[in-house]
């Protein structure tokens, strides 16, 4: 393992341990799209079905159930523990529009065509647009706390580490996974605008970034 994948590691599970603590502390998932979040959850749950079949590492085992836990926890206290402050109003992005073509692709284009191979492109695919009611909630809103910024910011971060591990691998050890590194670009893509926001206004101290409305 390259510093790289530790370092996207730790900045993904950072992410998510932000998003817990802020709903967790504040009592509230305002601000927060559930609709992410469960994808979030389909995707971890879709890649870690080897969970109890394929042994790769200790620390390979733990992460996937930490995610999967971490992952569920938040769906729950966003949709039980919390659901009076959960915004349904503002988290109205179409998710049939991902999971339909998302879907399509996990059958076209894979390594094999074999059930847990088919589920594991999907979850690759679906994790490169997983953000999409996220920040298309924010846009509605018009602007979105510090704290939940943060949590986006890490989580983009841990994609574009992700990206300088695929670097090295390929320069390294000849690894190269067109599938994983096309959808972790496209993923990537969809964070830049809000890098630039996230530098400029929130760690400028101004509070909560505001985005513009849509027409």
């Amino acid at each position: 393992m390259n510093i790289f994948r530790l370092a996207g590691d730790v900045s993904h599970l950072v992410a998510i341990l932000i998003l817990l603590m802020k709903i967790w502390r504040s009592k509230s998932c305002a601000g927060i799209s559930g609709k992410s979040q469960v994808l979030f959850a389909l995707v971890f749950t879709t890649r870690y079905l080897d969970l109890f079949t394929v042994y790769i590492s200790a620390y390979n085992t733990v992460m996937k159930v930490v995610f999967l836990a971490l992952s569920y926890a938040t769906v729950y206290l966003i949709y039980m523990r919390f659901r009076n402050s959960y915004d349904s109003e503002n988290d109205t992005f179409r998710v049939e529009f991902l999971l339909v073509p998302v879907i399509g692709l996990s059958f076209l284009e894979n390594y094999a065509f074999t059930p847990l191979e088919i589920l594991w492109t999907f979850s690759i695919f679906l994790e490169s647009v997983a953000i999409m009611p996220q920040l298309f909630m924010i846009t509605k809103t018009g602007e979105a706390e510090s704290i939940t910024t943060h949590y986006l910011f890490f989580l983009g971060l841990y994609r574009a580490l992700y990206i300088a591990n695929w670097v090295w691998r390929y320069h390294t050890e000849g690894f190269y996974d067109q599938i994983a590194i096309v959808s972790g670009v496209v993923q990537t893509i969809f964070y830049c605008d809000f890098f630039y926001l996230y530098v400029t206004r929130v760690l400028r101290g101004k509070g909560k970034m505001s985005l513009p409305m849509p027409v």
